[in-house]
């Protein structure tokens, strides 16, 4: 029997576990000698782990949450692996799989290889080149620790193998949002707050902002505001409360309650176009052929860039003045949605961990 533990530290990673837990469960209903367990950093009680998250990904709660809950980055990092030693000494475990580049992420990474397990990072390879950055080091601690890198695109891949990886760890599965976006697809939900604002598809740019940087920023933040309001196009902003905070202030921009996952991809799939400081946001844009403008200088995942509909114009009002008068004047360039991003990861990643 190979066991697996799935460890999450956030929402956002709940998306892209999904389909692997998916595929996991398939495998053993067809006979595979496997079985997993979906580990959650934080405590059963975060609010942001709503059930409806679950019922729209058509998947189980965490098995177990080590309940680490706090503001310190460095704290945190101490309490998880505290916490993760503890299920490891009393959970029978083979492989453990990571997920992106949380603080806590890089906190199981490190007493896995502690434990001398096997550790798989999903969505590996991926940098800023901005040392200053916590989550920059988080990458390159969780790659250098781990025996499969599990990657999304050929860039990935070059990054890891220059900074040492052996190839035979590296495996390009693509993007696993894919999956998650493919099974999803038919059942988006068109948001009741769109018949309230009577607009239609296509007749609106969704604004989303979560960057620390971005809100601490105000002035800044204003001339981008400014720009965006001055679109001429119905904005509206799904945002959570700290951002909504700041965003308020300009009336100008439609702010919304946050949306169900569902409901968010519609509204997100149909819009005339995105700006985001998402990496995730502009991933799906991607796949959706929706024009994105992501507030940002780098991107995870520059296929979104170089092949798909997403423009990076970092914080700068000027750029994103610019790219909105392409995007509003129709003029956006074609996407086309890279290779591997087929929906099909989870099975491929399944058949590496099985093998």
């Amino acid at each position: 029997m190979r066991n697996i533990c799935i460890v999450t530290g956030a929402r956002p990673n709940f998306v892209k576990v999904a389909p692997l837990v998916r595929a996991l469960r398939q495998a053993a209903t067809d006979g595979a000698s496997v079985s997993y367990q979906l580990v959650y950093a934080g405590s059963e009680s975060d609010p942001t782990l709503e059930q409806t998250l679950f019922d729209d990904l058509q998947m189980p709660r965490p098995d177990v949450f080590l309940g680490v809950d706090c503001a310190s980055l460095n704290e945190l990092t101490g309490r998880v692996m505290s916490a993760f030693e503890h299920y490891l000494d009393t959970h029978e475990t083979d492989v453990v799989v990571v997920v992106d580049d949380l603080a806590s992420t890089m906190a199981v990474a490190i007493v896995t290889k502690k434990h001398g397990l096997k550790l798989a990072h999903l969505v590996a390879g991926t940098r800023s080149f901005d040392i200053n950055m916590p989550k920059e080091i988080n990458r390159l601690v969780i790659d250098g620790l781990s025996d499969l890198l599990f990657t999304a695109g050929i860039s990935s891949n070059s990054k890891a193998t220059r900074e040492g990886a052996e190839n035979h760890k590296i495996y390009m599965v693509g993007n696993i949002l894919m999956d998650t976006l493919r099974q999803s697809h038919s059942k988006l939900q068109r948001p009741a707050v769109l018949d309230e604002l009577k607009l239609s598809a296509g007749e609106y740019i969704v604004f989303t902002l979560n960057r620390r940087a971005l809100l601490a920023d105000r002035e800044n933040l204003r001339l981008m505001l400014d720009a965006i309001a001055s679109a001429g196009v119905p904005v509206v902003a799904p945002l959570r409360a700290e951002a909504a905070r700041v965003v308020g202030e300009d009336a100008r921009i439609t702010l919304i309650n946050p949306l169900s996952y569902l409901e968010f991809g519609w509204l997100t799939a149909h819009a005339k176009g995105i700006i985001t400081d998402s990496g995730n946001v502009a991933e799906e844009a991607t796949f959706n052929g929706v024009p994105c403008i992501t507030l940002n200088s780098y991107t995870e995942h520059i296929e979104t860039v170089t092949q798909g509909t997403n423009v990076l114009v970092g914080e700068d009002a000027d750029k994103l003045r610019a790219a909105l008068d392409v995007l509003v004047s129709d003029q956006w360039k074609k996407g086309t949605l890279p290779e591997r991003w087929d929906g099909r990861t989870a099975e491929r990643i399944v058949k590496i961990l099985l093998g």
